[in-house]
């Protein structure tokens, strides 16, 4: 069985008994500590798991702050995309999961500590390069540990170097041009996933510029996940998300957040769902806000 959206922690224990290929990703992180995650990893991970830092594997060159906003690099290391976190390009992204031993046959699994909050970002980045088998553990680690799961501590072994190839993209990436050209345009619905208070511009830790995208909603990740730190049952999850789209198309909605990252939990909550998939501005409102002539919202 192949899995493409969420995988519980038995049946990731029942998938490594069954000695397919697979291979496990653990991408704890910590905006505020960015060090944080490693740590966390080599106190404690999934036996096997291989780490996936946010910023040195999951994004190009980190973003500087200059006079028109973040600077990144060009040529063959420019990134497919804007903001804090801007995606490294496919070829980029390809030759690292090469280097963690990730082939084109294996099953993925990702997750982390922290609410689901980073793994989906490596969830939508395999689907993006063209790979279908990418499951996020519903849970995370706690969920793991909850089952009884084995953990282990420190490096794990080296992997064999890969050559994982390119495929198309399964899923849309979507840039600040075509935002900013739908904008009110019934063919785009913007979906914002930050905290409310981050949206409405009331408080703004991250951005050098308060609000949000003219037109957008908002839906925090964070409620898409019960107490237990799963995703909430397909039926609410649809319950919930027809009621913030008071009849859009489900097939318009473009996912985005501060850098493109907490917005996906809400593309994989669309998914399972049942509502289709759906597109990601990777820039986000770090990108959007860069640029003094486009327009903000507050409120």
């Amino acid at each position: 069985m192949n899995y493409t959206t969420l995988i519980s922690a038995g049946q990731l224990q029942a998938l490594i008994a069954s000695k397919k290929p697979l291979r496990i990703f653990d991408c704890s992180f910590d905006l505020m500590q960015p060090h944080a995650g490693e740590q966390q990893y080599l106190a404690s991970h999934i036996p096997g798991s291989v780490h996936a830092n946010l910023d040195t594997a999951l994004s190009a060159r980190h973003g500087v702050p200059g006079a028109h906003g973040l600077i990144t690099a060009s040529g063959a290391d420019a990134p497919a995309s804007g903001g804090r976190h801007p995606l490294p390009n496919r070829e980029k992204f390809a030759i690292w999961l090469s280097s963690a031993g990730f082939a084109n046959d294996m099953q993925a699994v990702v997750y982390d500590r922290n609410g689901s909050n980073y793994c989906g970002r490596l969830w939508w980045m395999l689907k993006w390069v063209g790979h279908r088998n990418v499951a996020v553990l519903d849970g995370g680690l706690q969920a793991w540990q909850a089952t009884g799961g084995a953990a282990n501590s420190g490096e794990e072994p080296g992997h064999f170097q890969t050559s994982f190839e390119l495929a198309p993209e399964l899923v849309t990436l979507v840039d600040t041009q075509t935002v900013s050209s739908q904008l009110g345009r019934p063919t785009q619905t913007l979906v914002d996933a930050r905290a409310a208070a981050r949206f409405k511009g009331e408080v703004e830790p991250l951005d050098p510029v308060a609000g949000h995208i003219p037109g957008a909603l908002n839906r925090p990740s964070t409620q898409n996940f019960g107490p237990d730190g799963k995703f909430k049952p397909a039926a609410q999850l649809k319950a919930e998300f027809e009621t913030l789209l008071s009849g859009r198309d489900p097939a318009t909605v473009v996912h985005h957040c501060g850098s493109g990252v907490s917005a996906v939990p809400n593309l994989i909550a669309m998914e399972v769902a049942g509502l289709g998939s759906s597109g990601l501005y990777a820039g986000s409102w770090s990108e959007w806000c860069s640029n003094p002539g486009r327009p903000v919202a507050q409120g």
